[in-house]
């Protein structure tokens, strides 16, 4: 999940969403008095296996650091004379030695999830020129985290992949890892790009931020806010409403599994850090945020060592198991949390949370199953997510859950304008799932943008059908046969709230063209009779969407 984040000269900025790699929290540093013995305990006993990169996967492939800055010479189009100066930033996995390995041992295989590698920075910097045009000129770099720096000289990788595989492996695994290195898996930096302060810093799962000078592309330190904070830092902190504070949280598969802290607004001090008590290690990828309250994801996709031992995924979705929100007042406390019982589900991003009466709002992208660390047999819907509303009432604890989109409306990595973050708003934004490409290529292929608009209802319907719960009005701005879309941002204009009000904003996008091998395109073709005789079959009344999301077309 790579984030993308355009801002204003230094002050703004484009995250790209890669979706992570899992946490831990080990404090002591490297070890290296028993490292060359391990190296050849390693080297007898495992051996590295390229893994799979299949053409529609392309845009995972690893590049080479460009060195220098270019510029970019061929624009396709033209880039709009009001289009502000400022740096589109994104971050991604960007795995070293040629792309992701797999080991293969006498305890069987080790595999890395499809968003692990070494985080690297994209930029691409807009100058305006005094007759009004603008030149875009692109760099790129390696997030230097520590343990980059140990492997960036090396021929190999010296840290075993250690997320899925067989159980043994995958203990063995993180032993070794952690006895030779202090630490179970490398520091990837490759989730997020986040601004606080005026100060820059990229982020994963599994490690604290790392500082970075966006014009230079230098990673300048990890981010442990004074020595306050000592555990990994999860991708999507919020900045409170109206005062600027960030919240932060961390999971980790050793108690505490979750604490939420509270930064300053000058960065410079944590101010307040809870346990939160967590009898689970819940992967939170992302939370709520309103004046009052800080709203908590625990589902059940969970991370436990002891599954190892029992021949069970150390990373594992189990739809069987609970799942609540918490909603906690800001500065609270783990008694202070009102736990709401929900459905089980798999939700990696909030779109937003507010306050309504006597209900906290949260709407965020659901799905049935997780992508996370990444499905084994193909994917197929239910890892779709879709827009959906959980409406949490403070005052009799009762739970109103629905979905916001209609069938066959996937998507997900949401954007609001950060002026609307924790009140209600009226418009949002997604990258659309393409369901046939995506299950052709067994993971999420990104083929257009939506504007949601939360106030209006869809008003189209297939001939025949009926409404069974009111679904929102849904636009769409589509992208080119076989091209797809990662990471949005708003440009760093600050339009006025009337314009934020009618919704005249711009939005940037990266986008890139895929070619799908013969056996995706039979795929492709197979998904896309099983849906059309699905649409066909179903008795069930189901809104229809103002145009399906299928842009591989065969």
């Amino acid at each position: 999940m790579a984030t993308s984040y355009m801002v204003r000269a230094a002050a703004n900025y484009s995250v790209q969403k890669r979706p992570f790699i899992f946490p831990h929290r080990f404090k002591h540093s490297m070890t290296v008095g028993l490292s060359s013995v391990f190296k050849a305990v390693i080297d007898s006993l495992f051996e590295y296996v390229d893994e799979p990169l299949l053409p529609s996967k392309s845009n995972f492939a690893p590049v080479e650091e460009i060195g220098e800055a270019a510029f970019i010479t061929h624009i396709q189009g033209e880039i709009p004379r009001h289009f502000p100066e400022g740096v589109f930033i994104r971050n991604g996995p960007n795995p070293l030695f040629g792309g992701l390995k797999s080991t293969n041992s006498i305890l069987g295989r080790t595999n890395n999830a499809w968003v692990e590698g070494e985080g690297m920075l994209h930029a691409l910097y807009f100058k305006k020129q005094n007759d009004g045009s603008c030149i875009v000129v692109y760099n790129n770099r390696y997030v230097e985290t520590e343990t980059y720096k140990i492997e960036k000289h090396s021929n190999k990788p010296l840290f075993l992949p250690s997320v899925t595989g067989d159980s043994l492996a995958v203990l063995s695994s993180l032993l070794l890892n952690w006895l030779r290195f202090g630490k179970p898996n490398r520091d990837y930096s490759n989730t997020n790009v986040i601004e606080h302060s005026g100060k820059f810093y990229s982020i994963t799962e599994t490690h604290m931020p790392q500082e970075i000078d966006i014009l230079k592309l230098s990673t300048l330190k990890d981010w442990d806010v004074n020595g306050d904070w000592n555990r990994p830092f999860a991708s999507h902190p919020k900045k409170v409403p109206g005062r600027g504070e960030l919240v932060i949280f961390g999971v980790d598969p050793t108690k505490p599994y979750l604490e939420v802290g509270i930064v300053s607004a000058n960065g410079k001090e944590m101010v307040y850090k809870q346990d939160i008590k967590l009898d689970r290690c819940s992967f939170c990828h992302d939370i709520g945020i309103t004046s009052r309250y800080i709203a908590i994801l625990d589902f059940p996709l969970t991370i436990d060592f002891n599954r190892l031992l029992t021949k069970e995924q150390y990373i594992k979705y189990d739809k069987e198991k609970y799942a609540r929100i918490g909603i906690m007042p800001l500065y609270g406390d783990a008694e202070s949390i009102h736990w709401f019982e929900v459905e089980p589900n798999s939700t990696f991003h909030v779109i937003n949370t507010f306050e309504d009466g006597d209900e906290v709002v949260i709407w965020g992208c659901r799905a049935l199953d997780s992508i996370i660390p990444g499905p084994e047999d193909g994917l197929n819907e239910n890892w779709f997510s879709r827009c959906y509303e959980w409406r949490l009432n403070m005052k009799n604890g009762e739970v109103k859950e629905k979905y916001l989109t209609a069938p066959q409306q996937f998507m997900d990595f949401p954007l609001i304008h950060p002026s609307f973050t924790g009140i209600k708003n009226r418009y949002g934004y997604t990258q659309v799932i393409d369901p046939i490409a995506s299950c052709a290529a067994n993971i999420p292929k990104y083929g257009a943008l939506a504007k949601l608009h939360f106030e209006e209802p869809c008003s189209e319907f297939l001939t025949g059908e009926t409404q069974e719960e009111e679904s929102i009005r849904v636009e769409y701005h589509r992208f080119e046969r076989n091209v797809f879309c990662t990471g949005s941002s708003f440009p760093p204009q600050p339009p006025t709230l009337r314009s934020k009000a009618t919704n005249t904003l711009s939005m940037l996008t990266l986008s890139h063209p895929k070619v799908f091998t013969r056996r995706e395109c039979k795929k492709m073709a197979s998904k896309l009779q099983e849906m059309v005789k699905e649409r066909e079959g179903d008795t069930k009344s189901a809104r229809r969407p103002h145009s399906t999301a299928t842009h591989a077309q065969i």
